[in-house]
Formats: structure tokens, C-alpha cells, sequence
């Protein structure tokens, strides 16, 4: 097995609290040494040296909302480009949707799901299976059995279940399983016809607005049923401080609850729809700026717990059409840690709170290897410059959509290599 000392490296690793200088050594599959202390330990003979000269070593980004088109939509995104795309974001792991066709709902599909990512993906995929059979809200799905099959988590992906009931036992069959049920709250009749955040510039665009109670009414009951089952919740996307809120004082309450974001509502705001741009049609909508404001102070406070991509790939079928016909979603594993890093360049969030959220954060969330550069872990990990500039143009995206809402955008802090399990995986 072949040894790799990264020296001079800028190591920040949350799930120690470090943030220093020193090497990091990976043998074979696992880390062997990361810290100040591996420095004079020096390079083992015969081992491959990398001076990093002040560059940044993180764990590898653990993406935990991922929107992939295989089985029954490959030409939007296969399991093997969403890898390719992920290694260079510096994401080694992903958590999979079960919005496909067919739905993640039974073990067939899973085991479909981790034999093709086996085969073709150069990233760890672990998929989430559906609460629902077929997304419809109704029949529950076999927990056990898919928990069993390899199923990290419950989700009904895009789609808010409506029955209170379903909910409440969904939470606590997951709860005797020890799994974590997540969700995204939109309610469909406040929602309606809505494709933007309600106020005063979906009024001057002639465009229907959803108000930010469409989220906080079903995160409320859902956040209800979580003290009354005593099950894990986890809200998958919230885009406003009512939201906020309510995740605030159920966590003081002793619930057992996280709540994640989308890096497009800490990123962007709903002037970013400009004249009808439809990569910029998303759920949940870009918010106003007071809401995205008070969504960072929720990551830098802890209310929020960890930042996803909510990676959405879409056609140009699906998105060249009138900003209300088009689809929602963008991609965004590419772009997740250069988004991200704005927050640190500017102040807004301290680099260690910043990549917990996008590593430690989730491999925890979702009881998943990664999230740690201690000695002895799997050598899942990112070498960064994060000072680098770089222009997001499509001709450089390696997502098989591109519906990105960077197009253009300058970002600073690029991916230089990745590993995964010790193997690099992508490297400029």
C-alpha cells in the first residue's frame, strides 16, 4: 500500500476542533496521522510528499440532499456523472433521494441503488429510501427491511406528506429502527399555484408568491409529532427565520430534531430571479434578504445543522419554458463549497463551523463513515485552496444538467485534489 504525507497543510477538522498547521498521512485506505504533531514525525520511506504550502486539508464534504435521475431519468444525471461532479466539489459522499422511476421504496431498488454505485461511482453513495410507497403519502414503506437493505435515512424527497397520521407513524416506526426521518415542508394548498417567494417583487414579476407559512405550518406539526414520538426529525430544507424559530424552540424543548439548508438560500436571494430566470426557480423559493440573514445567523448559531447542495438536475425541456411552467431545482454539488466558502471570506461564519456543517455535521446526522481527518478513519478527504478565484462557466460543469444558479459567478476557494478511501479521485 502506498503512503501520501501532505506537509505544511492548513488542517481543519471539526470533529477535533482543530484548525492548524501540520501534515497529514494517509496509508493505504486510512488516515494515519493529521495534526501539528505529524509534522516532525516526517515522510515514511518511500512515500509520495505533497507540500501544500498553506493549503487547506478538510474532511470531505458529506452531501445530504442529492436529486439523481438513475433509475428512469439518466439523461438529466447518472449516479456515476453525479460522482464525477461530486469528487470535484470535494463531496466523497452523498446521500441519495428516492425520487426516481421507479421510487426508492422497496429493497430492490436500494440494492439497485448501492450495486451501481459500487460499479460506476468514484464517490460514496448511500441511498435514502422512500417514507411512502411511491411518494403518495399514504402506504408506509417497509422500514426494517430497508434500514436492512442499506437505506440511511426516510424521506418522500420533494414531496410533504399531508396526514398528520402518517407522519406520526412514520416517526415512530423509524424511531425503533434508529433511523432518522426527513422532510421537506411545503404545504400544497398554501403553496397552490405559487412559484416564488410572496412580496412585493413576485408582485412587480406578475408572478404567484408562496408565503413563508406554506413552510412553517407543516415544519410546526411536524416539530409537534417529534416531541410526541420521541422519533429523530430532521427538517430537510428551511428558507425562513419563522422556520428557524420553531427548530430553535424545539430543540430547547428536548426534541430530537436537526434541520438542514439549501447553500442557494444562504447564497441568493429572490432579486437573484431577475427577469424570469428560471435557474433560479427552486423549492423552497429564494426567500428575502432578511430571511437569507437570518438563515446564516441559524448555521452560525447552531439552529441549522448542516448545509446541503440539494443537487436538482433539469433539462433544458424542463427549464427553457415561462419562469411558472419550468421546473424547480438547480444543481450544485460542483458549486456547494465555493458557495459555501463565501460565507467565510466575508465574515459571516468562522471556517470550522463552515465545514462542519458540510462534513462532520452530516456523517453524523446520517451515521455515515467521513465527516473526521482523526488518525484511524477512512482517508475521505479534500486538499483546498481556499483563496483560489475561479468563474463558474457551464462549459467547465461536469453535471449532465446544467442548471446552475452560479453561471458566471466568481467564487474563491477551489478543489485541488480528492480522496476517497485514499484513492484520489479528482485533481486539477
Amino acid at each position: 500500500m502506498s503512503i501520501t504525507v501532505f506537509e505544511r497543510a492548513r488542517i481543519v477538522d471539526p470533529s477535533r476542533g482543530i484548525d492548524e498547521v501540520g501534515s497529514v498521512i494517509v496509508d493505504g485506505r486510512k488516515i494515519v496521522a493529521a495534526g501539528k504533531a505529524a509534522l516532525n514525525q516526517g515522510a515514511p520511506e518511500g512515500a509520495i510528499v505533497i507540500d501544500c504550502a498553506g493549503k487547506a486539508i478538510i474532511p470531505g464534504l458529506v452531501d445530504g440532499r442529492v436529486f439523481i435521475g438513475e433509475p428512469g431519468g439518466e439523461h438529466r444525471e447518472t449516479i456515476a456523472s453525479a460522482s464525477v461532479a461530486a469528487a470535484a466539489g470535494g463531496v466523497t459522499s452523498i446521500v441519495m433521494m428516492p425520487d426516481t422511476d421507479p421510487v426508492i421504496d422497496n429493497v430492490a431498488l436500494v440494492e439497485f441503488v448501492l450495486r451501481t454505485a459500487k460499479d460506476t461511482a468514484s464517490v460514496n453513495v448511500f441511498p435514502a429510501a422512500a417514507i411512502t410507497k411511491g411518494l403518495d403519502g399514504r402506504e408506509m414503506t417497509e422500514f426494517g427491511l430497508l434500514r436492512e437493505a442499506g437505506a440511511v435515512a426516510f424521506t418522500d424527497g420533494r414531496h410533504t406528506i399531508s396526514s398528520a397520521l402518517v407522519m406520526r407513524r412514520a416517526l415512530t416506526y423509524a424511531r425503533d429502527f434508529g433511523a432518522t426521518i426527513v422532510h421537506e415542508t411545503q404545504d400544497a394548498d398554501l403553496a397552490s399555484s405559487g412559484v416564488m417567494n410572496e412580496g412585493l417583487y413576485a408582485s412587480w414579476l406578475g408572478l404567484s408568491g408562496i408565503p413563508r407559512e406554506a413552510e412553517s405550518i407543516p415544519l410546526e406539526r411536524d416539530l409537534a409529532l417529534a416531541r410526541l414520538t420521541r422519533g429523530s426529525y430532521h427538517a430537510a430544507k428551511i428558507s425562513t427565520a419563522m422556520a428557524a424559530n420553531a427548530v430553535t424552540r424545539a430543540k430547547a424543548d428536548g426534541a430530537t430534531v436537526t434541520s438542514g439548508i439549501a447553500i442557494h438560500n444562504l447564497s441568493l436571494n429572490e432579486n437573484d430571479v431577475g427577469e424570469y430566470r428560471t435557474f433560479f426557480r427552486l423549492t423552497p423559493p429564494l426567500r428575502a434578504e432578511e430571511d437569507r440573514l437570518a438563515m446564516i445567523e441559524a448555521v452560525r448559531d447552531g439552529t441549522i445543522d448542516i448545509i446541503v447542495s440539494s443537487h436538482d438536475p433539469q433539462d433544458v425541456d424542463t427549464k427553457r419554458l415561462p419562469f411558472a411552467d419550468a421546473a424547480a431545482g438547480a444543481i450544485g454539488l460542483e458549486t456547494l463549497l465555493g458557495a459555501a466558502l463565501r460565507l467565510y471570506h466575508n465574515g459571516d461564519v468562522p471556517l470550522l463551523r463552515l465545514i462542519e456543517t458540510l462534513s462532520t455535521a452530516p456523517a453524523r446526522l446520517f451515521g455515515l463513515p467521513g465527516g473526521t481527518l482523526k488518525p484511524g478513519a477512512i482517508a475521505d478527504l479534500a486538499l483546498v485552496d481556499l483563496d483560489e478565484p475561479w468563474i463558474v462557466a457551464e462549459s467547465g460543469i461536469r453535471s449532465r444538467s446544467k442548471n446552475t444558479c452560479f453561471e458566471g459567478a466568481r467564487l474563491q476557494g477551489k478543489v485541488l485534489q480528492t480522496l476517497v478511501a485514499g484513492r484520489t479521485v479528482f485533481s486539477v
